[in-house]
């Protein structure tokens, strides 16, 4: 007998509630992309992407034992990371002879923010499961 609960079917209105917290994800990071910003600034500081994330944590349970749990455990898996790396670039900034590094540092953060929106929401478009990394 298997340790883990069989997987069961989500409701329509928790997947369409899932593609809702990706475009708002997507929306920030445009933002960023045609803002005076960096990607990884507006993903982690403007109301889209804020929403998103207290959507993630109040939902979380609703989507327990469906393949939107590994959704939304990417969905904040990829702004909590994204926090740790422009930490890490504020401290680097602070050292001054940092700065070059903490830049290369915010725009390959925004990247990988980039990248791992479109490929969340490509994967709930085909009905899969996200990896746990």
């Amino acid at each position: 007998m298997p340790d883990r609960p069989i997987p069961i079917v989500p409701q329509d209105n928790l997947v369409l509630l899932t593609h809702i917290i990706y475009a708002l994800h997507t929306l920030s990071v445009i933002m960023g992309l045609i803002g005076s910003a960096f990607v990884i600034m507006t993903f982690l500081t403007s109301w889209p992407s804020i929403i998103a994330i207290i959507i993630n944590y109040v939902k979380r349970d609703a989507v327990r034992y469906t393949h939107l749990d590994s959704h939304f455990n990417w969905q904040i898996r990829t702004f909590w990371f994204a926090l740790l790396w422009m930490i890490i670039a504020a401290i680097l900034f602070i050292t001054v002879l940092g700065i070059p590094l903490s830049y290369i540092i915010i725009i390959g953060a925004g990247i990988w923010v980039s990248y791992r929106i479109i490929r969340g929401w490509i994967a709930l478009n085909e009905g899969i499961p996200m990896p746990i990394r």
